[in-house]
């Protein structure tokens, strides 16, 4: 479990994540180790929040495939769509889940961040993907930072410092978030939308 938020202030986008690793229902002292759930790709950054093997799964999957261009919602989706299907010819030890009964799609049982130039890209378990103008939050913290998030963002508002009191909030309140905070900045490419 994790906590991973994104914010947007003007031209100003952070990733930011916890670095507490959690085994079970145990922890890890930050002095033995120190979990970074950040990871670039290509000119996007990814955090992932479930299981830790996601980490190990995409840097070995990434090693056998150009470089994606994850610029936006289509980019994305396609990037994942043939993960997906890698992840059950090469990594044939990974179940095919769903978390509903009655639901119709596949579960990655993991939530991702994407962000780059154009924006902030939430990827859901069923590989959904949708893009956030100011900010959004995944991992089992979640709920803590968006309020966080909420109740801070404005136009005179630090990006960083928002998203840092977001990773603190949900390290404060949720046990299986904490350590320290991990982060990206990257300029966001300006539109005629995001200027009003």
């Amino acid at each position: 479990m994790s906590i991973a938020v994104a914010v947007r202030v003007a031209d100003e986008i952070v990733l930011a994540t916890d670095s507490k690793r959690t085994f079970g229902g145990g922890a890890v002292p930050e002095d033995n180790l120190r979990d970074v759930k950040l990871q670039k790709i290509g000119d996007a950054y990814i955090a992932t929040t479930g299981w830790g093997i996601y980490t190990n799964i995409l840097d070995d999957y990434l090693k056998t495939v150009r470089k994606p261009r994850l610029h936006d919602t289509a980019a994305i989706f396609a990037f994942f769509r043939t993960f997906w299907k890698a992840l059950h010819t090469r990594y044939q030890f990974v179940n095919d889940q769903c978390s509903e009964t009655d639901s119709p799609f596949g579960d990655l049982d993991a939530s991702f961040l994407v962000v780059n130039q154009s924006g902030i890209f939430y990827v859901a378990c069923d590989m959904s993907v949708t893009r956030f103008e100011n900010y959004y939050a995944v991992g089992s913290g979640a709920t803590y930072a968006l309020g966080a998030m909420h109740a801070l963002h404005g136009p005179r508002a630090s990006a960083e410092a928002i998203a840092r009191r977001a990773v603190a909030a949900a390290s404060a309140l949720d046990i299986y978030c904490g350590g320290d905070v991990n982060l990206v900045k990257l300029r966001a490419r300006v539109t005629r939308k995001s200027r009003a």
